[in-house]
């Protein structure tokens, strides 16, 4: 696809997104004219684009009133909720306490937000709880528990993991290559046994890879994770990402052009963040670019070898030592 075409597309779809779906017939007759190739690449990522609202509300929805603090020091079921740890587009993740009388134990609690407990976002939700309860691995966080809070809200539990993202792991112990191999080899672990199960993450990073104290790897947040169906004749039924599901400096050719998403993705995602372990940088510099443009870099256009990047980040490194 070329930069022209794309932003064709985009400035058409963000047009038919403005409109409300019964006006949108008659705007892309005329808008798209007799390319039906256009069309089915617009009408697509509209179609994408209402899941997406369901899987990331609004920004008013997440910060309207006190929704993302409202269970501090409050009971759900047998745990006690201790603090806020991370919030995203159908829930907040607290820390939390199970005291029950029969043990204590630290764990993560993730809680739809209120006022998002629509039926469909309440079946993703639930989607991705068990997904969840099918992964048993030594590297994946565990599912550990799950119910409904007193207001009808679906949770579940999961070992809290107490660790560094892998990257700032191995930069503050100034790990060499073998050790960073070893690290990286147990994320493999994970991935591959989660791709065994017909599971994507599709937004594998080093935020998304913690490491214990104990240096055991833990892939967190699978909460854009989907299941490739797989049809009659064995072939398989993939899903798209839209941009706003991936962190686009680990996101695969594929995610940017909206394309099937298939085990690959996660393979390329891993390749990006082994770069990022062996180098020290990202092979592409998207910081700053329209969507169009990260297209653009990451499709068309060959990273630096690992060799040269380690190369020109030691030269920068002296240059701004000697500078100073």
């Amino acid at each position: 696809m070329t930069p022209e075409r794309w932003l064709a597309i985009k400035r058409i779809f963000n047009g038919a997104a403005d409109l409300a779906p019964a006006d949108r017939i008659d705007f892309l007759d005329s808008a798209c004219g007799d390319d039906p190739a256009i069309r089915a690449e617009i009408e697509r990522m509209l179609a994408a684009d209402a899941e997406q609202l369901l899987e990331e509300s609004p920004v008013s929805f997440l910060t309207a009133g006190n929704e993302f603090t409202y269970l501090n020091d409050k009971r759900l079921g047998r745990y006690r909720i201790l603090h806020e740890i991370g919030r995203g587009g159908m829930g907040t993740v607290y820390a939390a306490l199970r005291d029950d009388g029969e043990f204590e134990q630290k764990v993560a609690v993730k809680i739809i937000q209120r006022g998002l407990n629509t039926a469909e976002i309440v079946r993703r939700f639930r989607h991705e709880r068990q997904i969840l309860a099918s992964l048993e691995h030594k590297n994946i966080a565990r599912l550990l528990d799950g119910g409904m809070s007193e207001e009808g809200l679906p949770f579940y539990v999961m070992e809290l993991v107490e660790g560094e993202p892998i990257d700032e792991y191995c930069d503050a112990r100034e790990l060499g290559t073998g050790d960073k191999l070893e690290l990286f080899r147990q994320v493999c672990s994970a991935v591959s046994y989660a791709h065994g199960r017909l599971i994507v993450h599709r937004d594998l990073k080093p935020a998304n890879i913690l490491v214990t104290s104990g240096g055991e790897v833990r892939l967190l947040d699978f909460g854009i994770a989907k299941v490739i169906e797989v049809g009659d004749n064995g072939s398989q039924r993939n899903t798209v990402t839209q941009l706003g599901l991936m962190t686009p400096d680990y996101a695969s050719p594929e995610q940017f052009r909206g394309e099937a998403v298939t085990t690959a993705t996660d393979v390329y995602s891993l390749g990006v963040v082994l770069y990022e372990l062996l180098t020290g940088t990202l092979p592409y510099d998207l910081a700053g670019l329209r969507p169009d443009q990260m297209l653009k870099r990451v499709c068309e256009t060959e990273p630096s070898r690992p060799s040269q990047a380690i190369a020109d980040s030691s030269i920068a490194d002296w240059g701004q030592r000697f500078a100073g």
